[in-house]
């Protein structure tokens, strides 16, 4: 079993199209216990019942942005360590140092492909073979 089949991911996105994407992304690279939210409260309610190794959340969501559910995950003793990449089409100076000093694990600028996927991914967790 690899590496990447023993771990747990949320995926969150209030874009299906997206959700879709990046699971298909992730089962490719030997993911294959996924759970999806499509918004940061939904997300921050799973985490809290729910042990994961890693969310991969969107930064643009109604109800809750992806960096206030990053804050909120980093702010829970529980959930302080979770590896978090954050998702986004912007990669403006002033939004990636808004999520690194959130405490973001990895950043991740859309479009992206597996192998950019699988990188970000190993940069956080360690090699998934």
């Amino acid at each position: 079993m690899s590496e990447a089949a023993k771990k747990k991911v949320l995926v969150v996105d209030d874009y299906h199209t997206m959700i879709r994407i990046i699971k298909k992304l992730l089962v490719e690279i030997g993911f294959d216990d996924i759970d999806v939210a499509s918004d940061g409260e939904e997300a921050l309610q799973m985490i809290g019942s729910e042990d994961y190794d890693l969310v991969i959340s969107d930064w643009n969501m109604d109800k809750m942005t992806g960096l206030e559910l990053l804050e909120a995950v980093r702010e829970d003793p529980k959930t302080k360590s979770l590896p978090f990449i954050m998702v986004t089409a912007e990669s403006k100076p002033a939004n990636v140092l808004a999520a690194k000093n959130a405490g973001v694990s990895n950043y991740l600028v859309k479009p992206f492909t597996p192998a950019t996927i699988r990188e970000k991914i190993e940069s956080v967790l360690g090699p998934l073979d």
